[in-house]
């Protein structure tokens, strides 16, 4: 016996949490009968799940490793017609997630998956993963600069924060460069630091989301997580 939400979740329906409101909302029936306690428990071998009227079985999981080219949106729907990340995995099967979307006009590392209480686990501030980005600017920042990016500049009422804020080696057309390491990521953060600071943006890239590094993937290219990835993402945010 399981949790219907769980179920749900591990079905690739929703996060476990957006589950629970399919739920309440009386948008899931068990055996034909809808269900809106949360409490319910299910036997999936024996008892038939449907939500939105749609029947729903647990899918084969998949994880996977994208390096996302600029241009490239992680929404699945968009009434511009751009290119999706979905468009670049076209042999992915069913609902899938991005954990820790990237802007438009923002590249590297997303991890696509169809497990959706991981998703929500590794998106959640409070399991604290650290992703680490490397952003090329058109100034060197001041040493109160960065001050106060490790502080928490204020913008439109959030405070957005940095852990760390190391310098690059390498230069893009003689802009200089640095790794930003985030313990949560809010809509368009670094963008919105750097705008805070008068800086302007010139290459920004995810190269680490906590124990996944982007290494060797081109622009484009995506791959399976091997098995002791999963496990370390697994064990980072406490889900056996």
């Amino acid at each position: 016996m399981i949790r219907l939400q769980k179920y749900l979740a591990e079905c690739g329906v929703a996060s476990r949490r957006a589950c629970e409101k399919l739920i309440t909302d009386g948008l899931v029936t068990v055996d034909g009968i809808t269900v809106t306690e949360l409490g319910t428990k299910v036997d999936p071998a024996v008892q038939q799940v449907t939500c939105g009227g749609k029947s729903v079985s647990r899918e084969e999981k998949i994880w996977i490793m994208l390096n996302k080219p600029t241009g490239v949106i992680c929404t699945s729907d968009d009434p511009e017609g751009r290119e999706r990340v979905i468009d670049l995995l076209p042999d992915v099967p069913g609902r899938i997630y991005t954990v820790g979307r990237l802007d438009v006009m923002s590249e590297g590392l997303l991890l696509v998956t169809n497990d959706g209480d991981l998703a929500h686990r590794l998106m959640h501030p409070r399991h604290h993963i650290e992703k680490k980005y490397q952003v090329w600017i058109d100034r060197k920042l001041t040493p109160a600069e960065i001050d106060r990016m490790l502080k928490g500049l204020s913008c439109r009422g959030e405070k957005l924060r940095a852990l760390k804020v190391e310098p690059l080696r390498r230069m893009i057309a003689s802009q200089p460069g640095y790794t930003l390491t985030l313990g949560e990521g809010r809509n368009r953060h670094i963008r919105r630091m750097m705008d805070a600071l008068n800086c302007k943006v010139v290459r920004l890239i995810r190269v680490s989301i906590g124990p996944l590094r982007l290494e060797k993937l081109r622009s484009g290219e995506y791959r399976n997580l091997e098995s002791w990835e999963v496990e370390k993402l697994k064990k980072a945010v406490a889900l056996s």
